[in-house]
């Protein structure tokens, strides 16, 4: 990656070719094989760890001046800690093994501002590696080859996550195969968030055709040669630029559907039909695989809009038992108003948050305080009711 990076950044470039040890690791430019002093004067071996800005696909700049440092404080030849290297104690989850940041060091130039990588890097090795290199016949031009892991299934690097620091939380979707049941409006405003998660592959089910309506309770812009195609070819044409392993089908899922299934470890379901919804958790079940199945129930009985949003989250050790509940309608109502075609894109979007919220939950992204499997969100009143195992 740091060699493709060199093809398009000048600046990567001069690194490299000057001898540096670089890699990318979760949308940070490293360096690899800076020497430095302890505060016995041993001479010691660290990484510098810099947040990559992507520009576009190829290019990169920085966010700030300031580094990361798997290492201790570096020390003068004098034995004292080098000065002028604010920062402090720092923790940041990378994917190598033998990186281990234990601090951040903020070092501004004089301008207030490094103009390139290679600028910034000479600057900070000059300060952390220059009492090493006196001392010791060392120097960090190691032009070691390091092997990265490049198994993102983003077309972009996650620089939202670098910049926010919480890469080994969306680490811990990365296993996952994610089914998304009915592509509505919920149901496609759920893909798009997935979209933007590590998780390893998203299959998404739906026969229906896209049509204007579609395009006024679901995200994106509406292109006019989208109008009368399979939603699975919208969807797979409008995502399969962001990243890979999105694939979408245009059939139902039914109780003969168990090999459309095979390998999915999370499903949301999304469907209207009460029946439908019934023969999609008995095959769930039956595979034991996790779900959350949401849902909405709006009306205008007193002119406006009211109603609730629902989401129900079903474990493998407890979807029998919450199916038997009827926590969520396994059988069509007559004169139901929400078939009538009431639905509106916020409620979809807020839907479809609420069971992505409850989804990381699970996967320990979130803190869940209270642990609810059943949310009933009123619109009415913009409250929200949970019910867990202690209720």
């Amino acid at each position: 990656m740091a060699t493709k990076l060199a093809k398009y950044n000048e600046d990567i470039d001069r690194l490299l070719k000057k001898g540096y040890a670089l890699s990318i690791d979760s949308n940070h430019l490293v360096v690899r094989d800076i020497p430095y002093l302890d505060n016995k004067g041993e001479l010691n071996i660290g990484a510098i760890v810099s947040i990559l800005n992507s520009i576009d696909q190829y290019k990169v700049g920085m966010v700030d001046h300031q580094i990361y440092f798997c290492g201790s404080h570096p020390h003068e030849l004098s034995g004292k800690p080098i000065r002028n290297l604010g920062g402090g104690p720092v923790q940041l989850k990378l994917t190598s093994d033998d990186l281990i940041v234990q601090r951040s060091f903020s070092n501004k130039p004089p301008s207030g501002k490094f103009e390139n990588w290679f600028d910034k890097i000479e600057s900070y090795v000059t300060i952390i590696s220059g009492p090493s290199m006196n001392k010791f016949d060392i120097h960090p031009y190691t032009f070691r080859v390091v092997a990265e892991n490049s198994n993102s299934v983003f077309k972009f690097r996650d620089t939202l996550s670098s910049r926010s620091e919480i890469g080994d939380l969306s680490a811990k979707l990365e296993e996952d195969t994610v089914a998304i049941i009915g592509l509505g409006g919920t149901g496609a405003y759920l893909l798009d968030f997935l979209v933007k998660t590590p998780v390893k592959e998203i299959r998404g089910f739906d026969l229906d055709w896209y049509h204007v309506h579609n395009a006024f309770r679901s995200p994106g812009k509406l292109e006019a040669d989208e109008l009368g195609k399979r939603k699975s070819e919208v969807y797979k044409q409008r995502y399969e630029g962001f990243r890979d392993n999105i694939n979408i089908h245009s059939n139902y899922i039914t109780s003969d559907s168990e090999k459309d299934l095979v390998g999915v470890t999370f499903a949301f379901v999304c469907v209207d039909s009460g029946t439908s919804r019934a023969e999609i958790f008995e095959l769930l079940i039956k595979l034991k695989i996790p779900f959350i199945d949401i849902g909405m129930g709006l009306d205008r009985n007193m002119g406006a809009i009211s109603g609730m949003l629902r989401t129900t989250s079903f474990s493998k050790e407890s979807a029998q038992n919450l199916m038997e509940k009827r926590l969520a309608p396994l059988s069509d109502i007559p004169d139901d108003v929400y078939k009538n075609n009431i639905q509106i894109s916020e409620l979809n979007a807020l839907n479809a948050c609420l069971a992505i919220i409850k989804y990381k939950q699970l996967r320990e992204f979130y803190v869940d305080d209270n642990s609810y499997y059943h949310t009933l969100f009123n619109i009415d009143g913009l409250n929200c009711f949970g019910e867990n195992g202690k209720n």
